[in-house]
């Protein structure tokens, strides 16, 4: 999990459209945070740093200590409404990680030691099903990323779930089949090439075989003459 942002909150006392526009107005946006077997929790936060988090890039995939009335809640941020013109962020979901819970998220996957695949130094191409993973994870132990290997892949190589050790505290939240991650497949050059020859070493190969029918030819007509 990314490290975690302190995000300063006020208590909203009113809910209701006409409250949520006035605090956007002022530069406010409204939120709440819910969950953790407590009472929703409404509150606003300020706009301008909202959009800075926000900017961060990886604000949906990190945890998220709102400050309020002098205390940290700690959350992940489930949602966020944007204006459908300006893309101003007009309310924000908080899901509070009560301690000892588990919470199911989705962290994005990176591969590892491409250089060590043989597959891919053929020239294969690393063609990626599932760009994260949905896992179960416990509140304190919510994983950044998940790293997979691709040591010694070939191509036609797949990468499945059973074969990824998930971080401790972590399960796949898919649980009814063993699926794919991502596989090894030759380029469309090479594909293209499996009975023509666009390859440098094919070319030569065409060439040889296009001799072998021109002598064959050659011969057939001496035989036609005697």
């Amino acid at each position: 999990m990314s490290d975690a942002l302190t995000l300063p909150a006020e208590t909203r006392e009113r809910a209701g459209k006409g409250a949520s526009r006035a605090l956007r107005r002022e530069g406010r946006v409204p939120a709440v945070i819910y969950g953790g077997k407590e009472e929703p929790t409404m509150i606003h936060v300020e706009a301008k740093e909202l959009v800075r988090q926000l900017g961060t890039g990886h604000f949906m995939n990190s945890i998220v200590e709102i400050e309020l009335g002098g205390k940290k809640i700690k959350t992940l941020p489930k949602d966020v409404s944007l204006h459908p013109v300006n893309d101003r962020p007009e309310h924000v979901d908080f899901f509070r990680l009560a301690k000892g819970g588990k919470i199911e998220v989705s962290v994005p996957v990176v591969f590892l030691n491409e250089e060590a695949s043989p597959g891919l130094k053929k020239g294969g191409v690393l063609n990626v099903v599932r760009h994260e993973l949905e896992l179960v994870c416990e509140n304190d132990k919510i994983p950044g990323e998940i790293e997979i290997d691709v040591t010694g892949k070939e191509v036609g190589d797949s990468i499945h779930i059973s074969e990824v050790t998930l971080p401790e505290g972590s399960e796949s939240a898919i649980t009814d089949r063993d699926f794919t991650i991502a596989t090894l497949v030759a380029p469309s050059a090479l594909k293209k090439a499996e009975g023509d020859t666009t390859q440098e070493g094919d070319e030569v190969q065409e060439t040889e075989v296009t001799e072998q029918n021109a002598e064959t030819v050659e011969g057939e007509a001496d035989q036609s003459d005697d």
